[in-house]
């Protein structure tokens, strides 16, 4: 895997920022900023440190499959860091075997600087070769969006 970087300047305080992207709130903000990586992106899960995140879709016959993650740390509007280990196939976790062995283990990090008024919002994400230059082209959009979304809120 290669360790890949995003960042989008928000202008915004950290701690809306962070509650946007994270969909404390209204959880419908963090389905509006992910839906550019799937239209039917949602969560299921716990924000806490220690917390299980299940970061899942709906396939056209309503099947639901995605990411499951642990939450290794969270310093509220500053730091979340998610360990991503396992899919979700239907209800079925798969933690093990040839179908998660290629990224288990990554990370996906997002930092929160204040930068003034406005906030700084870094995420390095650890991504498979054959994912690379889908990461590339789709994160930047959807930082983008959760800028629109936190700047209009």
């Amino acid at each position: 895997m290669k360790r890949k970087q995003y960042k989008v300047e928000i202008n915004a305080p950290a701690e809306k920022t962070y509650d946007v992207m994270l969909g404390l709130s209204e959880k419908s903000t963090y389905d509006q900023w992910t839906s550019i990586f799937s239209p039917t992106s949602t969560f299921e899960g716990s924000w806490e440190k220690g917390g299980k995140l299940y970061f899942i879709g709906f396939d056209e016959n309503g099947k639901k499959g995605g990411m499951v993650a642990r939450v290794v740390e969270n310093t509220p509007s500053q730091f979340v860091s998610l360990q991503h280990y396992g899919i979700l196939d239907g209800e079925q976790e798969i933690v093990e075997g040839p179908q998660v062995d290629e990224w288990a283990g990554g990370f996906e990090n997002y930092t929160f600087e204040r930068n003034g008024e406005k906030t700084d919002v870094t995420v390095d994400v650890d991504v498979t070769e054959d994912h690379l230059e889908y990461f590339d082209t789709t994160y930047p959009k959807a930082l983008e969006k959760l800028k629109e979304i936190v700047e209009a809120s």
